[in-house]
């Protein structure tokens, strides 16, 4: 087992970067909406890890070469913020490149890495480059993708991505388009999201419940340096839970068999009884926007909104909370865009962990990132920058090897305060027999 107080088991770090293979020009920019705005300060990490037989005979060379092909159909991937004479920021679309760095990790295999990860997650921190955009805003990339090797022959694919870009989906496809080029299958191009202006009537569903958002929370102004410091240490956690797991948990909560309604009403009630009369009875949910399947962009387009208890959330039934997500939820989109708008210039802003957090993203294509036809043995996304009541992201699991596309349950990836986790690993055990 790897301890994740040992010394640090990545080194050897190259840092390069790639660029578009067609300039882009001098002129072009991509416009921030005020949903990208309210994303600032968050970072998305995508982690991929591919065993020896799926990457033997493959080197750098070979996975920088569709980087470059890739750029020109992301042209604002490879930019760099700028801000306008009126202090709002925009990226401009400059050619400066995605960081790319190389990294060994010589000392153990991936198998032996991935049974450390039971012990702690914070050791993944190791397959990411650190990565906030600032101080020197301007020369800041917004976007870093890290592989390294393992003793094996293993490979590890650590995407970092500034969620100012785009949410998970346009994350996961950014990648899994780079994994088509490189396998020579260049997709065609497709339909693009607009990218809307900031100005003007809002393109959301109205919602007048409420002047400010409750998924929204204002944070200190952070100039040019985008990072937001927590003020406590937040741990990283996943769980597996099991197709039969979940259907065991589901006849316990009157036959209840979504997903994620269902795993996110178990964690909210868990954590509930954990924080005692500090529960939390307003829950804020991202999913995704069923109008955008399958259309490719850099944006920000997930649900958001928020669902609140009117009753003691530790003593409710599972079936009475999965109901109140799936059927209470209020879109809080058009709000969050004019207050950002409004405030913009004197405010920043968080909303992953503003309260407690459910991310939906079972539908995300993590597995569709293949390199010589194979899937990852294992991929998980998590978020940087999550505020203190913490975030619990629902995803597709890997393959359960009985065939098909299919993976076995779910993955819950939990980003919460460090002194709720040990507890929430008892109650899961205890209570529902997930380890």
């Amino acid at each position: 087992m790897v301890s994740t107080h040992l010394e640090p088991l990545v080194s050897d770090i190259k840092l390069s970067s790639v660029v578009p293979s067609i300039p882009t020009g001098d002129n072009k920019i991509h416009e921030l909406t005020n949903i990208d705005l309210a994303m600032k300060l968050h970072y998305i990490k995508g982690l991929y890890f591919f065993n020896r037989n799926s990457v033997q005979g493959i080197g750098i060379s070979d996975m920088k070469k569709p980087m470059f092909q890739l750029l020109d159909r992301y042209t604002a991937a490879s930019g760099r913020i700028r801000l306008s004479e009126n202090g709002r920021p925009f990226v401009k679309c400059n050619d400066s490149g995605v960081r790319i760095v190389e990294a060994d990790c010589s000392k153990i295999t991936l198998e032996e890495w991935m049974k450390g990860m039971k012990d702690g997650w914070e050791i993944n921190e190791q397959l990411f480059y650190p990565h906030a955009l600032g101080p020197d805003l301007g020369f800041a990339p917004l976007v870093f993708v890290q592989f390294t090797w393992f003793k094996c022959g293993g490979l590890s694919v650590g995407l970092s991505w500034a969620h100012v870009l785009g949410d998970p989906f346009a994350a996961s496809t950014f990648i899994n388009t780079w994994a088509h080029i490189m396998a020579g299958q260049m997709p065609p191009q497709p339909l693009k999201l607009p990218n809307s202006t900031n100005t003007g009537e809002c393109q959301f569903p109205p919602n007048s419940n409420s002047e400010k958002p409750f998924s929204l929370q204002r944070v200190d102004t952070v100039d040019d340096y985008w990072l937001v410091s927590s003020s406590c240490k937040m741990e990283t956690l996943s769980f597996h839970f099991t197709a039969r797991k979940l259907d065991q948990i589901a006849s316990k909560a009157s036959g209840l068999n979504q997903y994620f309604h269902l795993l996110a009403a178990l964690m909210w009630k868990s954590l509930a009884k954990i924080r005692g009369e500090s529960e939390p009875r307003v829950v804020t949910i991202f999913n995704s926007d069923p109008r955008n399947k399958g259309i490719e962009g850099l944006s920000n387009s997930q649900v958001i909104g928020t669902v609140e208890a009117d009753f003691k959330v530790a003593e409710a039934d599972l079936s009475e909370l999965a109901k109140l997500i799936e059927e209470k939820m209020v879109d809080e989109r058009s709000l969050i865009d004019k207050w950002v708008e409004r405030e913009n210039e004197k405010s920043d802003f968080i909303l992953y962990g503003s309260n407690l957090t459910f991310v939906n993203l079972e539908e995300s294509e993590i597995y569709g990132l293949r390199i010589k036809g194979q899937k990852p043995v294992f991929a998980s996304y998590g978020i940087g920058g999550a505020g203190d009541e913490g975030v619990v992201l629902v995803l597709p699991a890997p393959a359960n090897g009985k065939g098909g596309d299919c993976g076995d349950g779910r993955v819950v990836t939990a980003i919460l305060p460090k002194d709720q986790n040990f507890q929430l690993k008892n109650e899961l055990r205890n209570d529902w027999g997930v380890f």
